[in-house]
């Protein structure tokens, strides 16, 4: 029998070799996904002496041959954590990062700030409806809508809005730029994580090269088609005095406060990401 510690080393080692960021994170969670332990748990077994059975360790070498070959630990998974939620990914879907959990919140505040006793969101491009679905769950008292336009995407929306519960949430298969018209003037806040990698930028990670769906990530010349496009929608359906959240790169702070002063929108802020990067903008529809 082989010791888990003799495989979280090895694992260690190979997934180091490949590239992978956080090689001792993944080794963990890959050994916990198949042991339903915790990465703490891991740990603590690792020291302990804990030997893998043989039929553990048939179903863990091929889950560590394809983080090696760089595909997204999440499809390995099949889960992926944002906020409170754990969510269904895999293929046709953008797997959810950590810096959008910030991003988020400043939707949450202005959500929960709003007087009345069902504030509206919208989520521009849900994707697998991490952002709408930790708002609907978050502050339950709202109605949170949300339109994807990729098919393959969609079915790990609809997945996830069983998964997470939210029935305050509502999800359509659409383009983002006529969704929800029955809504237009009564939206409190919009939020939207668009693609916005410039067509002919090479993103660093290869589990994003390689496996995130193009649809999710590039935005034209620029990087910012799609962004205008929000711009307008949320025009449309926010009231006077709501509340505009954008997530994008970390070059396009400037660009896009330009672009949101540029269609009429005041209060125009943009924000800081914890490693210092500018990640956000807010604004208030005029």
């Amino acid at each position: 029998m082989t010791s888990l510690a003799e495989f979280r080393d090895r694992a260690i080692v190979r997934l180091t070799a490949a590239g992978v960021a956080t090689p001792e994170v993944d080794a963990d969670l890959l050994i916990g996904h198949v042991l339903d332990l915790s990465r703490g748990e891991v740990q603590a077994k690792a020291i302990a002496g804990a030997e893998l059975r043989p039929d553990q360790l048939d179903e863990l070498e091929p889950f560590l041959d394809r983080r090696v070959a760089r595909e997204p630990l999440q499809h390995i998974t099949g889960r992926a954590y944002f906020r409170s939620l754990a969510l269904a990914v895999g293929p046709g879907v953008f797997v959810p990062r950590p810096e959008t959990e910030q991003v988020a919140q400043f939707a949450v505040d202005a959500l929960r700030a709003v007087p009345g006793p069902e504030p509206i969101a919208v989520d521009l491009g849900t994707g697998s409806g991490a952002i709408a679905f930790a708002l609907a769950t978050e502050v339950p008292h709202s109605s949170v809508y949300a339109v994807e336009v990729s098919p393959e995407a969609f079915e790990w929306t609809t997945r996830n809005r069983e998964l997470t519960g939210a029935t305050n949430a509502t999800i359509v298969l659409g383009d983002l730029a006529d969704a929800f018209p029955e809504l237009d003037g009564h939206v409190d806040v919009v939020i939207s994580n668009p693609p916005y990698i410039p067509s002919d930028a090479i993103p660093r990670d290869l589990e994003v090269q390689l496996h995130d769906p193009g649809i999710a990530l590039y935005g034209g010349a620029d990087g910012l088609d799609v962004v205008h496009q929000v711009s307008k929608t949320a025009t449309r359906l926010l009231h006077p005095g709501g509340t505009l959240v954008l997530e994008h790169g970390e070059l396009q702070g400037a660009a896009i406060a330009e672009l949101l002063r540029a269609d009429g929108w005041t209060a125009v802020a943009t924000h800081r990401d914890l490693l210092g990067r500018d990640r956000a903008t807010t604004a208030l529809r005029p």
